[in-house]
């Protein structure tokens, strides 16, 4: 390790994380894994010793390599590494981490650049789905300046569509993995769901709350968070996901009635309250909305069009879903990415 290990530094979306290539990292998970740990400096509630931010956002790994499927250009593992736990898992996709995969692929010569955009099929090797990605690539060249806005990231970016398609049961096997809309868990009525993201589903009044109070204020709430995890533990077997004690999937999301958008959303992932919401999460949100047996849709303000703002602490995510003939979804967003850094990492040795 005495040379480092070559990283990417980005951020992909409201997220930030360590891009690798396969092949600079360890074949063996366990390997791979203590060593992720030892680079982002966990488990330390700060950090300290390594590159990650005190933050499940800014700890978060990309690793690519070549496409493992004739439908992709590229395979794109993510890892959540940990804060406080010496735990990386697997367990779940990220499409805020995803917005950057495109980029990275194309600044390691995984992908050939276009003059102008360039399409990167991503193969997210977590769930199995492919996503596509337009980047720009004005005279071959990977462009991160542009006017695209995002809620939770200050100034502008050029943008970066996402589309995906076939994300229903990415993990649960069915959009719906108890067949039910309503599922009633430690007295709450909830909407187990995975379209891209497992996540339950609970209105915010169901728990005396306003579904606006800040995730500082909710982080505080120890009698909520044991009640979200002990619901959290119920739902794991009932959406196949076994026992998700040790797990970061699937998330807890309460809702409220929307300021100007379809719903406001305090997403937990799984313990700490999200400061946004993940595109998966925002996709799954989204799609409870349309339910009408579900908790969402009684309080949801469904748009006219197929385009849905998902209200969240520092803003709004906006998503599109549109239903196909065979009752499925084609789903995308508009995320942007920014290269931080680029050069060699180096984990502690000791």
């Amino acid at each position: 390790m005495d040379q480092g290990i070559p990283c990417l530094w980005m951020r992909g979306g409201t997220s930030k994380g360590a891009y690798f290539l396969a092949r600079d990292l360890p074949a063996d998970p366990a390997v791979r894994d203590a060593l992720l740990l030892r680079i982002m400096g966990s488990p330390d509630p700060r950090q300290i010793d390594g590159i990650g931010g005190g933050d499940p956002l800014t700890s978060k790994v990309a690793v690519l390599g070549p496409p493992t499927r004739p439908d992709a250009d590229v395979d794109y593992l993510f890892l959540q590494v940990f804060v406080d736990q010496a735990l990386v898992s697997d367990a779940q996709g990220c499409g805020n981490i995803l917005a950057a995969v495109g980029p990275a692929a194309i600044e390691r010569g995984l992908v050939a650049a276009r003059d102008g955009e360039t399409p990167v099929r991503i193969h997210m090797v977590n769930t199995g789905e492919v996503a596509t990605a337009l980047v720009r690539t004005p005279g071959g060249r990977v462009s991160y300046a542009g006017g695209a806005a995002i809620d939770g990231v200050p100034g502008t970016a050029a943008p970066v569509p996402l589309i995906f398609t076939g994300i229903a049961g990415s993990m649960c096997g069915a959009l719906l993995p108890t067949g039910r809309a309503v599922d009633v868990l430690g007295g709450i009525a909830c909407t187990l769901i995975d379209n891209g993201m497992p996540i339950v589903v609970m209105a915010a009044a169901d728990f005396g709350l306003t579904g606006r109070e800040s995730p500082k204020v909710l982080e505080a709430d120890a009698g909520l968070k044991d009640r979200l995890e002990a619901i959290r533990l119920q739902a794991g077997p009932l959406m196949n996901l076994g026992n998700v004690r040790e797990k970061s999937v699937p998330k807890m999301t309460l809702i409220s009635a929307p300021e100007t958008g379809v719903i406001t959303t305090r997403s937990f992932i799984p313990h700490r309250c999200h400061a946004g919401i993940g595109v998966f999460a925002a996709i799954s949100v989204a799609t409870a909305c349309r339910l009408a047996e579900g908790p969402a849709a009684a309080i949801a303000r469904l748009p006219k069009d197929n385009l849905y703002a998902i209200e969240h602490p520092t803003g709004s995510a906006e998503v599109l879903l549109e239903p196909l003939p065979d009752g499925s979804f084609r789903a995308g967003t508009l995320r942007t990415a920014r290269k931080l850094m680029d050069g060699p990492v180096y984990p502690n040795e000791g």
